[in-house]
């Protein structure tokens, strides 16, 4: 190709893929220049036609073919001493079909049995990586997204589990509260139960006890009036022979009448040493009840006597400080007992 002089050279240019070698000034600026309908008419013939554009003549082919190559290698166009221009190529989408090949904008319209131009061929080859490119980049952004969705998807999910697992464990400790309420209420009710069970055993008990007393009360009475308990059953003092008191000693003004406390026989009446003047009654269950110190008897042996007859009069005979009635009670086997709770057993309260 002829070049002339001191306007521009082929030294260090590329090579296109048809064999041609571009051709530029080097006074001039790159270009980006994007072939269309309207800036390239179709001219008759099979000979290419240059373009004249800003002073710079061009094969169609060979700018055709420069503008592909330079856009599938990245968009970037080198030249000798001159720095890289970048080539913007927008992402046309559906218009990108639209646009007529270099090729068919510059063959010949009359000649329909042409063959197809080299230029053509590698330009529609070109064209690929640019829709394969835009096409990798919208399946990657659909990839991203589908996976973006699946994890809020996956995170919705955990959520969800985490709060149906939440819901059931209140739900199973309000169960549980519930059920440990109403086992508490239940065992109160039955702690009541027996408590009011038990109360009223321990009332009919109560009652029955002083139902027996009261009957037995009527069946026994106390052996004076008018008394006051001056010394009871195992009181120590030297006063006293065995060093303890043995009976239950009721004071009361001299001549006071003594009475039988139950029906039985009279065992013994009389004087008896330190006891003064003495009367034993003996009971049906062997129980002995003794009367002492009385200033005088009123029954003999082996009388039968009934409960609240007048067997003597109260006195101070015997080991005596003062008017009173010493009484002793006697048990079947001959043990001195304490006459205050026998009494209290048959109902009397002294």
């Amino acid at each position: 190709m002829a070049t002339p002089a001191g306007r521009g050279s082929t030294s260090n240019a590329p090579y296109f893929a048809d064999g041609t070698q571009e051709f530029r000034f080097d006074d001039e600026p790159w270009e980006e220049w994007n072939p269309t309908e309207e800036s390239i008419r179709p001219v008759r013939g099979k000979h290419r036609v240059a373009k004249q554009r800003g002073g710079l003549a061009r094969s169609s082919t060979v700018l055709g073919v420069g503008v592909i190559a330079a856009v599938g290698a990245g968009g970037i166009a080198t030249a000798k001493d001159k720095p890289p221009v970048p080539i913007s190529m927008p992402d046309l989408g559906e218009q990108a079909k639209k646009i007529p090949v270099v090729g068919s904008l510059i063959s010949d319209d009359s000649d329909a049995g042409t063959q197809e131009q080299p230029g053509v061929a590698q330009a529609t080859a070109a064209t690929l990586p640019v829709a394969a490119t835009s096409s990798a980049g919208q399946s990657t952004a659909d990839a991203g997204e589908a996976l973006r969705a699946r994890i809020l998807e996956q995170a919705q999910s955990q959520e969800d589990e985490a709060d149906a697992a939440a819901q059931a464990a209140a739900e199973q400790l309000a169960a549980e509260q519930a059920a440990k309420a109403a086992a508490e209420k239940q065992e109160a009710a039955e702690k009541a139960e027996a408590e009011a069970k038990r109360k009223a055993e321990e009332e009919a008990k109560r009652k029955a006890e002083a139902e027996r007393l009261a009957k037995l009360a009527r069946s026994y009475s106390l052996p004076t009036s008018s008394y006051t308990i001056t010394s009871t059953f195992g009181q120590a003092g030297s006063m006293w022979s065995s060093g303890q008191h043995t009976g239950l000693d009721f004071a009361a003004p001299s001549g006071t009448p003594i009475k039988a406390v139950h029906t039985g026989t009279v065992k013994e009446a009389g004087w008896s040493g330190s006891y003064g003047y003495r009367t034993v009654i003996e009971l049906s269950d062997g129980t002995e009840i003794a009367y002492n110190h009385q200033s005088s008897i009123g029954v003999s042996v082996g009388q039968k006597v009934t409960t609240g007859d007048v067997i003597g009069r109260v006195g101070s005979t015997g080991n005596s400080t003062g008017p009173h009635l010493h009484l002793e009670v006697e048990t079947a086997g001959g043990s001195l007992i304490d006459p205050l709770a026998w009494l209290q057993s048959k109902g009397l309260n002294p």
